[in-house]
């Protein structure tokens, strides 16, 4: 009889869990009771039989949050919308593998301004690049949820925007129609009592405050204080970090730039007309670096703990100077490319840097450096190891010197190149002889040809 009875209540439980099943839906589940009804049908049936045997497994808490977690992520969409999608949100997109934040440096547009898809409406400054956030539809501009300094994650909502509001036009103040002035109220005239004259003051001068023996500093109305880009934040890490980790060691010598300036005027119109872009200095000396490190490949080299990774690839860094700061693209390949290859990647990566539009990808990796402090005037530097590599050329502004040629002296246009490199893995005698080849190369470059 017992067992009857179980069945009995047990069969009535089941119909009434499965008519509920089949009649809710799920934007009807309110409460958590419902989702389980729905989506796990066997769980009702172990409460039932844990009413009627007590020894019967419950389900974990666990359990229910997992089911929980997941109902929930079916829900999440990239741009969250409400009123039948008319509401769409601006979320700060993925910045790169390697950075994990970023501040919102600019709001572009202003609320109740109108804005096209795909339209920058923020800019996000991160350790590397500046990344604009883009609306995902035309509308106009509800309101901004994040404020202008504020550090944002990928996925961090940054604007409300409404397809379907009318943009508000700002009125020029002329334009405005003019409130009616009322006449001013007449006030009362009192005849002022004549003061009697107060007595005159003593002036004592004031003690002076400061000693002979201190400092007379400048006042504080004088100074301004800005807090530092996140760039400049990176830069100057990354340099503190250089001097700190390398035993940096820097040897210099001077190039006779008269052939290769020869070889650029000679050719520069026909080089600018079959290949759309002019021929420069750097390219002549990417190559030159290309051949140094082909023959001293432990310049291409670096150390990591106790072993020493040697590259099979030349990719050549390129020091840029942007307003914002110092970025470094990378050339790949560049032992597979001519002139006229290296000319465009250049002119490429000049752009974008100054633009503020160069990516992660166009920075990431690297094996050598070269940086032209020349084109700014400087005669003389040593350069500072970008990690992770282990040394840098620098090049220098050209100046006309006196230099005896056979017996003669003439002027020539001179250059300092300067080479910085981790004394750590790279002996003096790679260090000279990889510069002497870059001496070599720049002042007959005929030997890339002939290949000695």
């Amino acid at each position: 009889m017992l067992g009857i009875a179980r069945r009995k209540v047990i069969g009535q439980s089941l119909q009434k869990f499965r008519l509920v099943a089949s009649s809710v839906s799920r934007e009807a589940c309110s409460n958590r009771k419902d989702e389980v009804l729905i989506m796990e049908r066997h769980w009702p049936v172990r409460r039932v039989a844990t009413w009627i045997f007590p020894a019967y497994a419950k389900p974990k808490r666990g359990d229910f949050n997992k089911i929980q977690s997941g109902y929930s992520n079916n829900l999440i969409r990239p741009f969250a919308s409400e009123s039948g999608g008319d509401i769409v949100e601006a979320v700060v997109p993925h910045m790169g593998e390697s950075i994990t934040d970023g501040t919102l440096a600019a709001l572009l547009k202003k609320p109740g301004e109108a804005v096209s898809a795909d339209e920058a409406i923020a800019q996000i400054e991160t350790d590397k690049v500046t990344i604009d956030v883009a609306s995902p539809d035309a509308g106009v501009i509800v309101k901004y949820v994040a404020n202008e300094g504020d550090t944002v994650t990928p996925g961090t909502k940054i604007a409300v925007i409404s397809k379907s509001a009318p943009a508000t036009t700002h009125a020029a103040p002329s334009e405005e129609s003019p409130a009616v002035a009322k006449p001013p109220s007449p006030q009362p005239v009192t005849k002022e009592q004549p003061k009697a004259p107060a007595p005159p003051k003593v002036l004592t001068p004031a003690p002076s405050r400061i000693s002979a023996s201190e400092p007379q500093l400048p006042p504080k109305d004088r100074e301004r204080r800005v807090p530092m880009t996140r760039l400049r934040k990176r830069v100057a890490t990354r340099l503190k970090d250089s001097q700190n980790t390398f035993a940096m060691l820097t040897t210099f010598n001077e190039v006779d730039m008269t052939n290769l300036m020869k070889l650029r005027s000679e050719y520069k119109d026909a080089f600018l007309e079959k290949h759309g872009v002019k021929l420069g200095l750097m390219s002549g000396f990417v190559k030159a670096a290309v051949s140094g490190l082909q023959h001293q490949p432990i310049i291409n080299a670096v150390i990591d703990g106790e072993d020493i990774i040697y590259r099979e690839y030349i990719d050549i860094s390129i020091a840029v100077g942007t307003p914002k700061g110092l970025v470094v693209p990378v050339i790949r390949n560049a032992d597979n490319m001519n002139f006229a290859d290296i000319e465009k990647e250049i002119n490429i990566l000049g752009k974008k840097a100054n633009a503020g539009t160069i990516s992660i990808d166009d920075m990431a990796g690297g094996s050598f450096t070269i940086s032209n402090g020349g084109v700014y005037g400087s005669l003389l530097s040593t350069p500072i190891i970008n990690p992770p590599q282990s040394s840098i050329l620098g090049m220098h502004s050209i100046v006309s010197r006196p230099m005896v040629v056979e017996g003669t002296v003439v002027p020539r246009p001179m250059m300092y190149i300067a080479l910085t490199y981790d004394h750590r893995l790279i002996d003096g005698r790679e260090a000279v002889f990889f510069l002497r080849r870059i001496k070599d190369i720049v002042e007959d470059p005929r030997r890339l040809l002939l290949d000695i």
